[in-house]
């Protein structure tokens, strides 16, 4: 066994930015700007007053930049109104500012698990614009209403004063609505909360089933993200998709919808998020027939989804390898430019034509951009953005977006790297995920760590099962070397990793 050395994380986590062409660091203009903020709330009288409403925020254990509130109630014919609040950052974030120049560079907020680079300095985002509770905040209010069957019918847009009532946990929730846990004192110590989140899951199940049956796809990839204590790398985290995060992600959904909706019939051109129809549908048929399955021969989102549910039922345990397959083919999310009356690219994967990213805007700059068209159209006021300016934002954003990934991934191996390092010559249990003449990777099961087979790997095919020892780990490259150990179960199944490579030689 190898003796352990000092790796500095956070060092590898500031080059991976800088590598990527993020600033990792807010500049000292930006910081005495922001300094400089003072919190101003409107008179009640002059805004939407809704703060008696019982507004609450669903989120991770450690997150202090809350960027939405939600609040239901129920209407006639068994029909859920639903309000969506968003903090509104661009009230203390002007257009053209330092800190605006810095946030539209960086476009989005980075978590590596390591260190966490946020879009915002913490005095905004963890602070003036943040909806934490007991705070009256202003806000972006968007309204819809949820239809027994699921299906949304778009209302109003506007801004009012709100009070957070209570910051939720995802895990505290979904355990309890998934009934495998009392109800969490956070719900219980607030009157009528219980019953509010229950209506809220009613509403999420409904927008759900809707969505999928249109076609939108069930997808849980395995992203483990580091916990650390002090500096060292104490455990790696699978994050599990539960119902409290489902309930978030589902009223997300159809808020965008309703944001993008409402700037397009005000006649302004827009910023979408998109997952286009796949280039590589024919790879996605030919994984399903390794299953036995047959897909259409043009792109249907429907019976994608109805085979991926299947396969989650049928190998739990290996559905996270096939949606990554799946998601590799599907090709990246990107944002694009939508003139008006133009028709829309639409999301594949959500299976939804009118999408964008209006909710988080202390996490992500898109949304910033969206926030100053609605308050445009709100003002009565022309589009702050040309047709270009949204266009070059649209691909600057994508390009961040898709950089951020690469940066979060490379640390999480280098992570992973740190944790195995006393490890060297111990064996472990883990799947094929990809395999192919530029190397064969394999997944443990536990930790939940991937490295390159690096002898023994002749005859494995994705989808084995296998025993490995532990040969090396490099946590400069990200690197975690294997060998393989005798035999295992045989299980063939397409290669996340061999479809990849495939698509990109061409």
């Amino acid at each position: 066994m190898q003796q352990s050395r000092h790796v500095d994380l956070h060092a590898i986590s500031h080059q991976a930015m800088r590598k990527y062409g993020f600033e990792p660091a807010f500049p000292s203009p930006v910081m005495q700007e922001v300094g400089a903020i003072r919190e101003q709330l409107p008179d009640p009288g002059s805004i939407r007053d809704l703060r008696s409403l019982p507004w609450s925020s669903i989120d991770n254990d450690d997150s202090m930049d809350l960027d939405q509130l939600e609040v239901c109630e129920p209407g006639t014919g068994g029909e859920i109104a639903v309000k969506i609040a968003i903090a509104d950052v661009d009230r203390y974030v002007p257009k053209d500012s330092r800190t605006d120049r810095y946030a539209s560079h960086n476009g989005t907020s980075v978590y590596t698990g390591v260190e966490t680079y946020p879009m915002l300095p913490d005095r905004l985002s963890k602070g003036i614009s943040s909806l934490l509770p007991g705070r009256d905040r202003v806000a972006v209010v968007i309204e819809y209403t949820v239809l027994p069957d699921g299906d949304v019918r778009p209302g109003d847009l506007y801004h009012a004063l709100v009070s957070n009532k209570a910051q939720l946990v995802y895990e505290e929730v979904g355990d309890w609505l998934e009934g495998v846990a009392p109800v969490p004192g956070t719900v219980r110590d607030v009157p009528g909360l219980e019953q509010q989140i229950r209506l809220q899951y009613e509403a999420a199940l409904r927008l759900k089933r809707h969505r999928f049956e249109h076609g939108a796809l069930v997808l849980n990839t395995i992203e483990a993200r580091p916990v650390m204590e002090a500096d060292s790398v104490r455990e790696l985290q699978v994050q599990r998709q539960n119902s409290a995060r489902c309930l978030i992600e589902d009223f997300m959904v159809a808020a965008n919808g309703v944001m993008i909706n409402f700037l397009g019939k005000a006649g302004l051109a827009v910023v979408q998020r998109v997952v286009r129809v796949p280039k590589f549908w024919d790879e996605i048929v030919v994984t399903a027939s390794q299953y036995g399955e047959k897909l259409p021969a043009a792109p249907d989102a429907k019976a994608l989804s109805l085979f991926l549910a299947r396969r989650k039922v049928a190998d739990p345990e290996r559905f996270p390898d096939l949606s990554l397959t799946i998601v590799k083919l599907l090709g990246p999310g990107e944002y694009l430019t939508l003139e008006p009356g133009g028709e829309p690219t639409g999301h594949f994967s959500l299976a939804v034509s009118d999408y964008t990213h209006a909710t988080a805007p202390n996490r992500r700059f898109v949304d910033i951009i969206n926030q100053r068209l609605l308050k445009s159209v709100l003002a009565g006021k022309a589009s702050p953005y040309s047709s270009a300016d949204l266009e070059d934002l649209a691909a600057w954003l994508t390009d961040r977006d898709m950089a951020s990934k690469k940066v979060e991934r490379f640390v999480r191996k280098a992570a992973a790297a740190v944790l195995l390092q006393d490890r060297i010559g111990e064996s472990f249990e883990g799947l094929v995920t990809g395999a192919s003449e530029k190397g064969t990777y394999v997944r443990l099961i536990d930790p939940p760590v991937e490295g390159r087979v690096v002898s023994g790997e002749r005859g494995l095919r994705v989808g084995d099962k296998i025993r490995v020892r532990l040969q090396k780990t490099d946590p400069y490259n990200g690197f975690i070397d294997f060998e393989r150990l005798g035999g295992g179960e045989k299980k063939v199944l397409p290669g996340s990793m061999d479809f990849a490579r495939r698509r990109k030689g061409r």
